[in-house]
């Protein structure tokens, strides 16, 4: 299944949500398994993004489905990458 990666920066509205219930953040991973993908990995980072998720999902149609639904929320905002895996990219330069 293809690769995905999630950048997200939580809005003002994002952080007073996540320090007031900080394991929302796993729920919104029972939401995106819900709607078809799955959640391979995640990190909260330092930086210009709160979190890197690396997300498996059926296509691309999947991913615009989850990246709009969370955003809409105005708690996040998510900058989203196809990705491929090292040996894939070898494979494809072949």
């Amino acid at each position: 299944m293809p690769l995905y990666i999630l950048l997200s920066s939580l809005t003002d509205e994002g952080r007073k949500t996540v320090k007031s219930k900080p394991e929302r953040i796993k729920e919104v991973n029972k939401e995106i398994e819900g709607m078809g993908a799955k959640v391979l990995g995640q990190y909260a980072v330092l930086g210009p993004h709160d979190f890197i998720n690396i997300v498996e999902a059926p296509s691309n149609e999947t991913m615009v489905k989850i990246s709009v639904a969370l955003g809409s929320r105005g708690t996040i905002q998510i900058m989203t990458l196809p990705a491929m895996t090292i040996d894939q990219f070898i494979k494809t330069l072949k």
